[in-house]
């Protein structure tokens, strides 16, 4: 490896010599094969669990363990993702890849629904196009378990480093995951970033201008102004569109639970109970849309969020739930769908309702109030 490489080397994906150790130790870490052991036996008695725990790590063994290069490891994801895609949804569309260049290396920003699912859907529509997949931007705050690091590296996602304090440990965190950016690029990778931290809990997709003055920082360093180092990132913007998601009820309820008691606790392991949820629930159609490069004369980090959010909102794909509960007529709003919202809302208390609704409004919303300033 080289020394600049190294430089790097807390906060990136795991290189091909490195995935065969990295499944090793998950294998024989004794917390994940527990995750699993609960999550495949929930309703048998722990006794139970503990006899299968032998062989789990032995079918791991046989599965993985000839793993042993960055490819081999996306192969076998792929595999997971086809399944989990082919029983919890009904379509999954892509557009707009047909103007992407399969030798250009890209960012892509995109809106933020779903922890698993967002980039694993990029990456499958890359995939299946003959694109190169990219590596993924991760928040330090799903890496609380050494097994998660572990997963997460090893199916190229690198690290963003929330947890710093102090504004130098600040700067120099910002500074590095700016640096490993460009330096992707600049060595053939694409990159996704979500347009904020966090996932959009009200359906209020738009770009935290902070993540895009932190992608400047790199620029700044090379004396490069905003819009000459934004022509360099060949940013993408991305919206991804799920009908129904599989966390609306309790995104509904955190959000209720915020706005009446002024703040809302996580539970130890919500994180990953979001993120198996978001994979294995129903999730209907889903479309992913590629926006276009954005290379005009972009000043500073606020008009490019604003040429973010506005491609983003344009190429969200509306369903009959979001017209529904926007309150639009439309002829596609058939009685299943009345049915679906009525099933949801029937399972949150009063306070919480128009919360779920806002959810999936809030997208007709933005693409109506995007028209209406661009007529003004």
């Amino acid at each position: 490896m080289s020394t600049e490489n190294d430089i790097y080397q807390e906060i990136r994906p795991y290189n091909d010599e490195e995935i065969a150790p990295a499944i090793q130790r998950l294998i024989n870490d004794e917390e994940f094969i527990s995750a699993i052991l609960n999550q495949k036996f929930s309703n048998h008695a722990k006794w139970f669990q503990a006899l299968m725990s032998p062989l789990v790590k032995l079918y791991l063994k046989n599965r993985w363990g000839k793993l042993n290069s960055i490819d081999a490891v996306q192969i076998e994801v792929e595999k997971y993702l086809q399944k989990a895609l082919d029983s919890t949804t009904d379509e999954v569309t892509f557009e707009g890849l047909d103007k992407l260049d399969q030798d250009t290396p890209y960012l892509f920003i995109s809106n933020h629904r779903d922890i698993a699912m967002d980039p694993a859907l990029v990456n499958y529509g890359l995939h299946h196009t003959k694109h190169q997949t990219m590596r993924i931007a991760i928040g330090d705050n799903l890496l609380s378990k050494p097994c998660s690091t572990e997963l997460m590296k090893i199916n190229k996602s690198f690290i963003v480093k929330r947890s710093a304090k102090g504004p130098r440990e600040m700067m120099k965190t910002l500074g590095l995951l700016s640096s490993y950016i460009k330096h992707s690029l600049e060595t053939g990778n694409s990159i996704w970033i979500a347009q904020k931290e966090g996932r959009a809990k009200d359906g209020n997709d738009f770009t935290d201008p902070a993540i895009l003055k932190m992608i400047q920082l790199e620029g700044r360093k090379r004396k490069l102004s905003f819009s000459e180092y934004v022509k360099t990132l060949k940013i993408v913007p991305v919206a991804i569109s799920y009908e129904i998601d599989p966390c609306d009820i309790a995104k509904a309820n955190e959000l209720h639970q915020k706005a009446t008691l002024g703040e809302y606790k996580k539970s130890e392991f919500e994180d990953i109970d979001s993120i198996v949820k978001g994979i294995t629930g129903y999730k209907g159609r889903i479309n992913v849309s590629f926006g276009d490069v954005i290379d005009g004369d972009i000043d500073n980090a606020d008009a490019l969020a604003d040429e973010i959010d506005r491609q983003i909102h344009d190429h969200y794909k509306l369903f009959p739930i979001n017209l529904l509960a926007a309150g639009v007529e439309d002829s596609s709003i058939d009685q299943e769908t009345k049915d679906k919202l009525e099933a949801k809302l029937a399972q949150l208390e009063e306070g919480a309702k128009a919360f779920l609704t806002d959810g999936y409004a809030n997208p007709v919303r933005n693409l109506s109030k995007d028209k209406s300033e661009q007529v003004a």
